[in-house]
């Protein structure tokens, strides 16, 4: 198995932001994910900032693996649509400034009715974003969790003039009851991203819950090795939410995959 590329979320650190980067740096990952709504805001970076914060990233010998933008509600809702679409062309935008093509967001719930109006508007609101994408050099990246892989590539598959990659995050479908393996032999070629989040179905609460990585149903030694049939290149961004001591356990989960 080739060596892991690691990176990590900086939001689930739970510090101010240069501080959080310097631990990403000292915990030995190769590149950081930066959400564009409360770390770095596209309206808000100059391009003296740009060389800044690239210099900085240069200086800890850091990369950016994506940015997140998650929308309040998908595109599936029309309700303020045109807005949305335009804060994430703007994403896009700034993703391509800053040094990656990956805009990470969860595009809302997949209709499984393919004649229906929302999976229309969908299909036609990721096929506009990602042809500006295909012109500017950086795409939105729907991530996995709130469908079965199966249905979200039945919609991935309708855009046949733009190309729209996926960020898998296994834990994401663990926790909603879909199949992560199954999703990824779906999906598999379409994967630009791994999010390393793990789960475990709680039988006593009847739903899905977090756990560290490597200790819930997410096989990493299998997603990895999996995706080698693709030659996957990518990063694969470790993240946390709602850890008693999140640098502890991103530590841990960044030994984890190093070892592997």
């Amino acid at each position: 198995m080739s060596q892991t590329r690691i990176a990590v979320r900086l939001g689930s650190l739970n510090l101010p932001f240069k501080k959080a980067l310097l631990m990403a740096a000292k915990m030995g990952a190769g590149a950081v994910e930066i959400d564009a709504r409360t770390e770095l805001r596209p309206a808000e970076l100059t391009d003296t900032g740009v060389r800044q914060f690239r210099k900085m990233l240069d200086d800890l010998n850091l990369r950016i693996s994506s940015i997140r933008f998650q929308t309040r509600r998908g595109y599936d809702v029309a309700d303020d649509l045109d807005r949305r679409v335009e804060a994430t062309k703007q994403t896009l935008r700034m993703a391509f400034r800053l040094g990656t093509d990956v805009v990470v967001n969860q595009i809302g719930q997949v209709p499984s009715d393919p004649e229906s109006a929302a999976w229309d508007q969908l299909r036609t609101v990721l096929d506009d974003i990602n042809r500006y994408g295909a012109h500017i050099g950086a795409f939105l990246t729907p991530e996995t969790g709130t469908e079965e892989g199966a249905d979200l590539l039945r919609l991935l598959d309708a855009n046949e003039e733009s190309f729209t990659p996926v960020a898998f995050n296994p834990g994401n479908l663990i926790i909603n009851r879909f199949s992560a393996g199954e999703a990824l032999r779906v999906l598999g070629d379409r994967v630009r991203l791994i999010c390393a989040r793990d789960g475990v179905q709680d039988l006593a609460a009847g739903r899905g819950i977090e756990v560290p990585l490597g200790q819930g149903l997410a096989d990493f030694h299998d997603i990895l090795g999996y995706m080698e049939n693709y030659h996957y290149q990518g990063w694969v961004v470790v993240q946390r939410s709602g850890a008693a001591d999140p640098i502890a356990e991103i530590a841990d989960a960044v030994g984890y995959l190093a070892n592997m």
